[in-house]
């Protein structure tokens, strides 16, 4: 069987953690820059909010005291996660980590009858070690746990695990449930299925095998397979990112070439420490910088280009020199950039890297890997302490306004939780 541990409203939920006057109140967390609204409490639900609506259409009702907003803190909401799927480890014979706030549980091995008993104690732990409120789904398929977790979520009698486990609990939870909350068909997949009069899961499975392959290919079949207990979605394999963007848009317009210097350069930084995070090199380093295309009275300008390295690198010194000689390359002075971003690629493992016979300086990647080691280790905060000289620091590191931003409460001894 498998367990889907779902943590609800999971950016709420972190921040009622430490906020625990927000229980109750309609709350809102914005995505990067402030922007649109990413994560909702049930309350803010209920308001009629819906999922991407810009701030700015909201913005009257946090100035009427209706709405609590918060601006997004990952480091806050990645810390959190970490701990959660540590519990989650501890229980679950594997453990398949599916975003920050889902997690798969493989339980077979463990006695079917068991299983209920151990996800509500573990639901119990995780809220009082945590403060995070977790939902579980247990079913023989991947697909159907995440049908069995919207009925934990969605009514409070499962006391937060729904088990299905027999052909008539499947049934009736499939007659239940809308065909576009399916795993697998979504929002896009539903209104071509709901035109040939498909309207629930139900009504998908009693659908013949060769239907479904006629309209969805393999893919649809695997689902259809999967809620009806037959597993095809087994454990992902993580693999290695062939291409990784840093990327954003600034909150006012930038025309001065030391600022996008500093921006573009911050950028490069976090890509050069994803790749020492991942244990890979690139070796190509492009840049974009692009004008607001919202704003018709200016002139536009969407310019892209990219750096060949002599030998795939990932130290922080060669990857923001790269990314600043393409930026060289394209910048015209005279326009209004809002957005500009790093993608390094042509990413291969660090460890089969071969050198160059000629023009190649080792002493000098040997220094900047040393420097980028160094640079790793004091920066586990986050907070960009060490950087080039080329880099902005502190707070604003990454170029993101969070004007309603929490504290980083469990990362930062600075900001620790205060008792009076």
């Amino acid at each position: 069987m498998y367990a889907l541990v779902d943590c609800n409203n999971f950016f709420v939920s972190c921040e009622r953690a430490f906020q625990p006057e927000l229980e109750g109140r309609p709350v809102v967390v914005l995505s990067n820059n402030d922007g649109c609204v990413v994560a909702r409490s049930n309350e803010s639900k209920a308001m009629g909010i819906k999922m991407g609506t810009p701030f700015f259409k909201v913005k009257y009702l946090v100035d009427q005291g209706k709405l609590v907003v918060r601006s997004s803190n990952y480091t806050l909401y990645g810390d959190l996660s970490a701990r959660v799927m540590s519990l989650l480890s501890e229980v679950a014979p594997k453990l398949e980590v599916y975003s920050i706030d889902e997690a798969f549980m493989n339980m077979d091995g463990v006695p079917d009858g068991d299983l209920p008993g151990i996800c509500r104690d573990l639901i119990v732990k995780i809220r009082r070690w945590t403060g995070i409120p977790v939902s579980i789904g247990i079913a023989p398929t991947k697909t159907l746990g995440k049908v069995a977790n919207h009925f934990a979520k969605k009514y409070k009698g499962y006391r937060g695990v729904c088990v299905i486990d027999s052909y008539e609990k499947m049934r009736k939870a499939l007659s239940l449930t809308p065909i576009g909350d399916v795993w697998g068909v979504g929002w896009r997949g539903a209104p071509k299925l709901k035109a040939q009069g498909v309207e629930t899961a139900l009504d998908f499975v009693s659908r013949p095998s060769e239907w479904v392959r006629e309209r969805m290919g393999v893919t649809g079949v695997r689902t259809w397979s999967e809620l009806q207990g037959i597993r095809m979605v087994e454990e992902e394999k993580e693999e290695k990112r062939k291409s990784i963007c840093t990327s954003r848009s600034f909150a006012s317009m930038i025309s001065d070439i030391d600022e996008l210097t500093l921006r573009v350069s911050d950028f490069a930084g976090k890509c050069a420490e994803k790749l020492r995070k991942d244990g890979t090199a690139a070796g190509t380093v492009g840049i974009f910088i692009h004008t607001n295309r919202f704003r018709e009275d200016l002139e536009q300008y969407y310019p892209n280009a990219s750096i060949r390295l002599d030998v795939p690198a990932n130290s922080t010194p060669e990857i923001v020199g790269a990314s600043l000689k393409a930026l060289r390359m394209v910048y015209r002075p005279g326009f209004e950039y809002k957005r500009a971003g790093v993608i390094v690629a042509d990413i291969v493992d660090a460890g089969s890297i071969q050198q160059t016979l000629f023009g190649f300086d080792s002493g000098t990647r040997d220094r900047d890997d040393r420097i980028s080691k160094v640079m790793d280790m004091v920066n586990t905060s986050g907070k960009n302490v060490l950087r080039l000289g080329t880099q902005r620091g502190g707070h604003y590191a990454d170029g993101i306004r969070r004007e309603f931003c929490s504290g980083l409460y469990t990362t930062s001894w600075s900001e620790l939780i205060e008792v009076r």
